[in-house]
Order: structure tokens, then sequence, then C-alpha cells
């Protein structure tokens, strides 16, 4: 069957798709149900059934003839450390492990927070709590104390499994003393910790609740993998909320185990066996779905990279290592090719590396721009498929079936609905919107498998967070259309649409014409406060290596630009020239907080910025044109 054939299935009956789609997992129990209407616009998928996400992930597949195959294949430029862990070996690992838990109290239910940087022992502890039924909770390993402090708090972790450090290309980030600083913070206090002791630091453990990695396993026994609901939460991965406290995303094991097995073949294109790369972070979601669970449940090798796009050492690190190992479909954030394209414009660095087994490469985390993905085609010689899903999804709502179909590509498109997914364009009333017109996008309920299903101990919060502006629907918080085709249009959050004199437009569509600027590698575009026409966009401009034209010019090229192929109607008259925009962690550009400090409004420093001294310099350049005169950052 093709793509139109297979999404039609999924929506004339769900209820015989998901239940044919959850026969390539192995059960304790095999559902006789697939969808649970729980009332109130909540929902479950496979409650029925009985299932080990460990077991999915790992012993099935050394009991099935893959025990020799490899699992992980660890690649760390920065330490220049290279390690392949087969199957067999992970098994041994991840029960040694689990053991270890079990001996400090933990059990079926309890909740143990990560906190790691990108090595294979972060992948071990997520499997580890699976195989025993405990839920993780995987922070970011690096955030502030307070913040994970927050998590501590809201989550009420029975251990904490951390490392002594992480690592940047020039710096070690010492995690321990962020560890103590949040315990010391918090109201709950963890009954013990599993620090894994690095080379590069060596913390001290405080007697009577630290205990070293080794020296914790060796305390248990192997343990046998538990089994759990398929509503039992797999794990709870921590968002940003508008409010500021962070929103606790809960993940049910059955469903997100089809879910993300499904995708791998019919979006990603990979066959078991086959090596599969998402350069991420296991702090973000994408680390969940494509570089713990999915490939390991579908029996791919997934790589864990401890490096970035670029500086670890060039531009070139991420054509070394498809080629190194094989690659065969590549999955990253539009931010971190936009990096690679800025260093390396021609694409030199490509030709030195044999790209032939690399099928396609995939991105999502923020809108690529259409000059990003032509750039990376021409010098991959490759597909690149955009496509769109959010932490609460944990896989594809819109994107490109390439395994199934692949779909023709409109660049600027993540394609179409994936199966399950039933997406609308709604006015503010929540009236569909006619093809081709800008309006929130929503996906009528119930969602498909692996999706949220609440918020941890926060129902109240799920349901004003996301269904309460569209009845009836899953609020995205994303803007954009369909076309006469059926193709999805992401072009902002809804935050992000802003209002110039009555016309609501779109800083996505700006920020596209930005970017084909041939001197552009980089671009953002916000709205700041007007006192005529209420808003008014502004662009933010990062040039590519080697460009030394006067920035006048450039900015002057940008803003016609803009007339030319959006309009007067964009109003469009500042622009900018910076060496860098401020980021999160993941790539996301902090497009709210360079607002704030436009209009000269106080903001509280984002949790999960990269490099803080960014906004000093977009404060700078603000200045210059008379925008950004009073704020400062509230403290964290």
């Amino acid at each position: 069957m093709g793509y139109k054939e297979v999404y039609k299935a999924a929506q004339d009956n769900p209820e015989q798709f998901w239940l044919e789609q959850a026969k390539a997992i192995d059960w304790v129990r095999a559902p006789e149900q697939a969808l649970f209407d729980k009332g109130g616009d909540l929902y479950e998928w496979y409650a029925d059934a009985q299932v080990n996400g460990c077991y999915n992930a790992v012993d099935r597949h050394v009991e099935n003839g893959r025990a020799d195959q490899a699992a992980i294949i660890y690649d760390s430029p920065i330490t220049n450390t290279k390690q392949t862990i087969t199957f067999a070996e992970l098994q041994t690992r991840v029960a040694a492990l689990a053991g270890a838990l079990v001996a400090q109290g933990v059990t079926k239910g309890d909740r143990v927070i990560i906190y790691m940087p990108m090595v294979p022992e972060a992948i071990e502890a997520m499997l580890a709590c699976a195989r025993i039924g405990a839920v993780h909770s995987v922070v970011f390993g690096g955030f502030a104390a307070n913040e994970l402090a927050v998590r501590i708090d809201d989550c009420t972790p029975k251990a904490i499994i951390a490392a002594s450090c992480g690592l940047e290309p020039n710096r070690v980030v010492h995690y321990k003393p962020l560890l103590d600083g949040a315990i010391e913070l918090a109201t709950h206090k963890p009954d013990a910790c599993i620090i894994l002791q690095r080379e590069q630091e060596i913390c001290e453990l405080i007697e009577g609740r630290d205990i070293e990695w080794e020296a914790a396993k060796a305390l248990g026994t192997p343990a046998d993998c538990v089994p759990v609901e398929g509503n039992h939460p797999a794990y709870i991965l921590y968002t940003s909320g508008t409010t500021g406290a962070p929103k606790g995303v809960v993940r049910h094991t059955a469903g997100h185990l089809v879910a993300i097995n499904w995708t791998m073949k019919n979006i990603y294109d990979v066959d078991p066996g086959d090596v599969f790369w998402a350069a991420s972070d296991v702090g973000w979601v994408v680390g969940h779905s494509y570089i713990a669970y999915g490939p390991l449940i579908h029996g791919n090798t997934t790589v864990v990279f401890e490096g970035k796009p670029v500086g670890t050492p060039d531009a070139g690190t991420f054509w070394r290592v498809i080629a190194e190992h094989n690659v065969r479909s590549f999955f990253t954030a539009p931010t971190a090719i936009r990096a690679v394209k800025r260093e390396d414009p021609k694409g030199l660095e490509v030709k030195k590396y044999d790209l032939s087994g690399l099928r396609a490469l995939y991105l999502a985390g923020e809108r690529a721009d259409p000059d990003t993905i032509i750039w990376a085609q021409d010098v991959l010689g490759k597909p690149v498929y955009d496509h769109w899903w959010q932490t609460e999804t944990g896989f594809t709502i819109a994107g490109n079936p390439a395994g199934l179909e692949a779909l023709p590509v409109k660049i600027g498109s993540p394609t179409v609905p994936m199966p399950g997914y039933d997406v609308q364009i709604l006015d503010e009333a929540g009236h569909p919107m006619p093809a081709g017109e800008l309006g929130a996008i929503a996906v009528k309920l119930p969602l498909p498998p692996g999706t949220l299903p609440t918020l941890w101990n926060a129902e109240d919060r799920f349901r004003k967070s996301y269904l309460t502006t569209f009845p009836g629907f899953y609020e995205t918080g994303d803007a954009g259309m369909i076309d006469e085709d059926g193709y999805l249009y992401i072009m902002a959050r809804t935050d992000d649409v802003i209002n110039v004199a009555g016309h609501r437009l779109s800083t996505g569509a700006m920020e596209e014409v930005l970017a084909g600027h041939p001197d552009v590698a980089e671009c953002a575009v916000i709205g700041v406060s007007d006192p005529l026409k209420g808003q008014a966009p502004m662009g933010f401009v990062c040039l590519t290596n080697g460009v030394n034209r006067p920035h006048d010019e450039i900015t002057a090229e940008c803003v016609k630009r803009i007339r030319d192929q959006i309009g007067p109607v964009a109003a469009f008259k500042l622009a900018l020239v910076v060496d860098r925009l401020p980021k999160t962690r993941s790539g996301k550009i902090l497009r709210a907080t360079m607002v704030k400090i436009a209009d000269s409004e106080e903001f509280k420093l984002p949790a999960t910025i990269d490099d803080p001294t960014i906004l000093d310099e977009i404060k700078a350049a603000l200045q210059t044109i008379g925008f950004a005169k009073r704020v400062t950052p509230k403290p964290l």
C-alpha cells in the first residue's frame, strides 16, 4: 500500500490499524483493544496489554540472532574515543545497572532522574529503568541547579543517575556541583545517587548517598525484565511552559513502542541491522525516540555522538561519522546544518568522505528554511526531508514517509500528516480555514499511540495547555497552512505570527526570504512593538564566513528582498547584522527573549540557553538603532 491507502486505513479504522502495527512488538500479554476512551477528551492506547520496553529494545534481539550485532556505536571527537557495544554486551550492562537500582530500593513505578552527557551509559540508564518498570526522567546534563531542583520536586525520584562531568570542545562542565546544589535546593531528597566517574574529572562522593557506577553494580545482581501495563509511564520528559514551570510530558509504554517502531521503516527507511544516527542529545525528545528507543526496538544500530557539528574538529565531522560507521539515515536539526554551511559554504568537506551508503538527511526541531534544504541537497546529492513533530507527540506529526512511499518534496513543507494525525488549520474561533490560508494548526482527537496522554501530576494543566482553545482538538501552538495537495506548511509558533497594522504575517515566511540572500548563513525575524502599527518586523542576519561587504549594504538588500517577495504590507524596515543568534542547547532560536530585549522588558534568563553572553551582543546591536534601552535579565 502507498501513503494514501495507509493514511486512509488509519483514519477509517484506527482500532484495526493500530492493533495490526502492534504485532511488531513482543508482548507479555498482547493487546485485545487498541484505543481506550477515558472520557473528557482523555485517551489511552493498549491499556489492557503487558509489555517491557527494555526487552523489546535489547533482549529479544539477543534471542533472535542479533546478539553480536552492534547496538550502540559511541563516537566522541571531544575525547577522541570510539566504542562499539553489541546487543549481547548491552544486555549484560543494562541488566547489571538495573540490578544496581533494585539494590537501592527502586521498584516498578518509582522515578529515576538521569543527568548525563552523551555517553553510552546514558542509554544504559534509560534502558535499566525500563527493565524494572521504573519511570525515568532525563534532564539535560549541565542544566542549572535550580532547574534540576524543580524537576526533582515535581517527579520525586527515588534515585538519580549522573556523571561527574560533561565535556564541551574547550571546557569541562562540572555536573556534580550542579547535582549537589540541586538536591540541596529541592524539598524532595533522593535516596541514592549513582555516579559515573569520567576520567576527565573525578568528583567527590557524599558518603551514604552517592555510589560510584561500578560499585553500585557490584552491590546488586543482574535484574530480569519486569512486565508493565500498556499504560504504564515509560518516562517523563520536561518541556518549557509558558508560566515558567516546566511541563512533565508523560509517555505511556505500549503506544510509544508501537509508534516509534512503525516510524523506523516507514519514515526513516531503515531495515533491521542498518545504522541510524540522530545527532541530538538524550535530554531532548529526539534523544529519547531516536537515539535510545526507536533504533534499538527496530533492531538498528544507534550512534551516540559526543561532539558538535563544527569545531570538533571541523565542519566535516558529520560526514566523517556517516562515512566511517556506514550510516543509512541521518537526522539532525536545521541549525546544525546551517552551522556547517556557514563554515563550509561550498561543501568542500563533503567531498573528503564516501557517503554512498547514506540514503537521506532528515531535519526537525525547528523550521527548515528552503535555503538550508537546497544547500544540503546540492552538496550531499541526497534527498533532504524536513519533518515536524513535538516533545508532546514523541514522533512525526507531518513528514515524508520515505520507507513507505517517497512523496515529491515541496521545499518549505514537512510534507503530509502521518497515520493517526488528523491535522486541521483553524481560525481563532475554531473554524476550518480554506487551503492556502494561515491559521492555528490543531490535531483532531484522539491523537495516535505514542503521544502524550497527560502531564505528570497535572491533568488540569494538560487540559488548559492543549485541549481548551479548540474543544475536541489538540492545540499544537504552531501556525501554518495546508495547500491544495494536502501538504502542510509550518510558518511559525502561534506567538510568532505578528500583527502589523491589522495584517497577520508569518515571521517564518520573512525568514525564508532573508535566508535566500547569498550572504546570509542564518537569520531570525521577530515582531517588536511599534506605536503606530502595533508590531513591526525586525530581522537579524548572520553572515556566511568570508563575507566582508559593508553591513548597511546587506541590510538594505534584505529590506528590499522582503518588500519584493512579501510586499509593502510587511512594513519590513529594520535589519541588523549580528555574529550569532541566541539559542537553546537543542538549537531553537530564542525569539521570545529577543522580543523582550528589543522592547526593553525584563526577562527571565532561559534555563536552556546555550551561551548567555550572546544576549549581551544582541542587546548591544539593538541599542545601536535605539532599542533595548533598559532591559536586564532576572537571575535564575
